[in-house]
């Protein structure tokens, strides 16, 4: 009934080779993707001021990145509310992320990052605060 394509597609070029670029799994991308959620949570944390919670995001980053991440020093002036915002945020983008890819660790550090977040928004302090 219809007749068999005989010749390749004009919409491959000549030169296209499927091994001319790098190619990563997804259990590579996922990692990658978590140590940015970690690190921009990382980031925030450190402007809060808890450097024990920092210290256990670093170690997890470190541990998907294969190094240290560089810690963030310059400081945003925003109010310490919206910092718990985004913070809670990014833990959940986090925890996603980990329960994705199976990682235990990275995903009950993001639950616990998420409910310290949702305490301190809770707390009378940060709600009459402006």
């Amino acid at each position: 009934m219809y007749e068999p394509i005989r010749t390749k597609s004009v919409h491959r070029m000549a030169d296209d080779d499927q091994n001319a670029y790098p190619h990563r799994s997804r259990e590579e991308e996922l990692d990658i993707q978590l140590a940015g959620h970690l690190s921009a949570l990382l980031a925030v944390t450190d402007e809060l001021g808890d450097a024990a919670a920092g210290e256990r995001i670093a170690q997890q980053v470190a541990r998907l990145r294969g190094a240290p991440p560089a810690r963030h020093a310059g400081l945003s002036g925003s109010s310490a509310q919206s910092l718990h915002r985004r913070a809670h945020t990014l833990a959940g983008r986090a925890l996603v992320v980990a329960a994705s890819r199976a990682d235990t660790a990275a995903a009950i550090l993001a639950a616990e990052r998420m409910d310290a977040h949702t305490a301190a928004l809770a707390s009378p302090e940060l709600v009459s605060a402006p």
